[in-house]
């Protein structure tokens, strides 16, 4: 039989009704137990003694039960809610190698390279700024087909990339040397790619038509085949930039240029043989005169509707091959702004401009083997590399100052490259580093230069690009850079003469004339050499306030030259009065007097300027090593400054007696063998 236990609210209910009866049936205990309150305390302890046990073990019965439940709960598995993740798929363009070609050469080339003669290597991963990211050039603005739009002023980009690189040539940077005009094609066919995967993209050849330029247009369309062979062979590969484009993404043009341009394709192709065709017609020229900017321009101003919406919104470059500066730079600044406007880059492959010289001799020899093959000089304008001569004109011990490789182009067409985002390829056949370059050695049709210089060196010595007017302002706001201008302006207007250093004694009285003869010149010379001086010593306090290592290394180099000349110039005159007050010759044999140069001065104040003069030079040679300022303040550091006399002697003519009744027989001409007939050179 199940036995119940009490729940709490009946015994409870019970204890109430027993104190309710209590106080019912014995009222005055009632009221005596309210005087007395430990009374409730025993009934609540005789509860507890009683139903209160039963209840409290019931609980904890209940709660012995509930405790595994919940345990249970907590370890028993739960079923699995399945989680289902969507995702878009992203399309990653797969970069494509691009095809190269192997090519063994039977013999080692001693010029490699993406800008050698021959290349047969690609750039490395190299970039003038460290950066993880790569910088591409940014795409300009289109023209709409209403007009031209206002351009923006924006600062050519600077490449960035993971390697540090000095020689990499940056777009926009200026120039860039090479060894001849094939070495340019591989970096030109690179822009060609680089424009395509933008755009559409128009290119115009621009040939000058000069006769000294046909061996080097046959070179360059023997290699045509290739530069479009290899565009093919991309093509073929499926190589985005052809792609993404719909029909004819290359397109292109041939121009020749002489006096005026010559439209060579009737409109713009895609066909090589039609473009091949094209070059190979070129005609030399009957004339010297080469308006390059003219022809840039027109090209810019014909082509411009190639960049509206109707053509495709096409880039349009242009590549120009010539071997002068040009003869129109009055039209520089006009083209500059015209090629800016349209955004059309233009790449030039040239040669390379003679320090500090507006011309330089092009070797020459009679192609016909007929004629005299005796080499000839031509003088052709390929310079300067600056707006104006920075460089003073002197030669005053018997020689003009070597032509020097200046290390840039032509100003004019090297700052159109510059401010239009384009190359200069500065092309030489003999381009040497570090030693000395003899006519002999110089190709045919190419200007002589005694030096070439290493292009890291020479990029911080960069011209200043700038418009006339801003490079005129930046002139006159120093008195240095104005000195320097105004003193190679003088030097070049009245080239200094060369001065006699030899005096044959036959007698007293010949000796004397000789001799006031060269004073007379030297007095000439002085005042000149003094006027230079002053002018460069006007600027001095200057010097210290330029910033540019080419200003500094330029003004330098002047002054201390100009100061040399005019020690030398003074101490002639000292020694050639010596000389006139009468001098003996310690062997009797000898019958000449020759001035050499010597260390010791003719007076003290010379000594002084000669000093100063060292100290100039000396400074050109440590700071600016490497370069052309240092290579011609070293020989002008190797030559003494003072003179001294020295004797030798010379075989001179015995003096016929003339008879009054006949004339004196003729000298006895040597035979000489006879030469072919000589011709003189076409224009170059």
């Amino acid at each position: 039989m199940m036995r119940f236990l009490p729940r709490p609210f009946d015994s409870a209910k019970k204890v109430f009704r027993s104190a309710s009866q209590t106080q019912e049936d014995h009222p005055d205990q009632s009221r005596q137990g309210l005087e007395r309150p430990n009374s409730r305390l025993l009934r609540v302890r005789e509860w507890f003694t009683g139903d209160g046990t039963a209840w409290m073990a019931s609980l904890t019965l209940h709660l012995f039960l509930l405790l595994p439940l919940a345990v249970a709960t907590l370890a028993l598995p739960r079923p699995t809610q399945i989680i289902s993740l969507k995702y878009d798929p992203v399309d990653l363009v797969e970069e494509e190698l691009l095809p190269q070609e192997f090519v063994s050469a039977q013999k080692p080339e001693e010029n490699i390279g993406a800008l050698s003669q021959d290349g047969h290597d690609m750039a490395r991963e190299a970039a003038p700024l460290l950066e993880e990211r790569s910088l591409v050039i940014f795409e300009s603005a289109p023209i709409t087909d209403e007009g031209p739009l206002l351009a923006i002023e924006l600062e050519p980009p600077t490449f960035e990339g993971p390697t540090f690189s000095e020689d990499l040539p940056v777009q926009g940077a200026g120039t860039v040397g090479t060894t001849g005009a094939l070495g340019a094609i591989d970096r030109i066919t690179h822009e060609i790619l680089i424009s395509l995967e933008q755009k559409p993209t128009l290119v115009v050849w621009l040939f000058d038509q000069s006769g000294s330029m046909r061996t080097e247009r046959t070179a360059i369309l023997k290699r045509f085949d290739r530069i479009y062979q290899e565009l093919g062979l991309i093509e073929a590969a499926k190589n985005p930039a052809f792609a993404k484009h719909h029909d004819k993404p290359l397109l292109t043009a041939v121009i020749g240029f002489a006096a005026e341009p010559q439209i060579l394709t009737p409109k713009p192709t895609d066909q090589l043989d039609e473009i091949t065709a094209a070059i190979a017609s070129i005609q030399d020229a009957t004339s010297s005169e080469e308006n390059v900017f003219h022809a840039i321009a027109m090209v810019a101003a014909k082509y411009r509707s190639y960049r509206t919406p109707k053509h495709g919104r096409r880039n349009v470059m242009m590549i120009v091959f010539t071997d002068e500066a040009g003869d129109d730079i009055d039209q520089l600044d006009q083209t500059v702004d015209l090629c800016r406007r349209l955004t059309m880059p233009v790449y030039v492959v040239g040669r390379p401009a003679p320090f500090g010289r507006r011309t330089a001799h092009v070797k020459w020899v009679d192609p016909d083997p007929n004629f005299d093959q005796r080499p000839q000089w031509v003088p052709v304008r390929l310079g300067p590399e600056s707006l104006l001569p920075e460089r003073l004109k002197l030669y005053f011990n018997g020689s003009d100052d070597p032509l020097l490789d200046s290390g840039f182009g032509p100003f004019g067409l090297t700052r159109l490259c510059h401010e239009t985002g384009g190359l200069y390829f500065s092309a030489h056949p003999n381009r040497v580093v570090g030693r000395h370059v003899s006519g002999f050695e110089t190709d045919n049709l190419a200007a002589h230069f005694e030096a070439f210089f290493e292009s890291d060196k020479m990029r911080p010595y960069r011209p200043d690009y700038v418009p006339i007017q801003e490079y005129m302002h930046l002139a006159s706001s120093n008195r240095a850079r104005r000195a320097l201008l105004e003193a190679a302006r003088l030097s070049w207007t009245t080239p200094m003469k060369n001065v006699r250093l030899r005096f044959p004694k036959r007698d007293q009285a010949a000796l004397a004339a000789n001799l006031s003869r060269a004073q007379r010149a030297a007095a000439l010379l002085q005042p000149k050499i003094d006027r230079l001086c002053q002018i460069l010593l006007a600027g001095e306090a200057d010097r210290s306030k330029l910033r540019k290592p080419r200003w500094q290394a330029g003004y330098d180099l002047a002054l201390g030259r100009a100061l040399a000349t005019q020690v030398r110039t003074a101490g002639y005159n000292v020694m050639l009065a010596k000389a006139k007050q009468g001098m003996r010759f310690a062997n009797e044999k000898n019958n000449t007097w020759v001035l050499k140069a010597d260390e010791n001065q003719a007076s003290s104040p010379l000594e002084k300027i000669a000093k100063k003069s060292r100290s100039y030079l000396q400074r050109v040679e440590q700071q600016h090593a490497g370069t052309p300022w240092a290579l011609l303040a070293r020989r002008e550091l190797a030559t003494p400054l003072g003179w001294r006399w020295e004797e030798d002697f010379t075989q001179l003519e015995p003096q016929r007696a003339v008879n009054n009744n006949r004339p004196p027989r003729p000298p006895r001409q040597r035979k000489t063998p006879r030469r072919p007939p000589r011709r003189n050179p076409p224009p170059l």
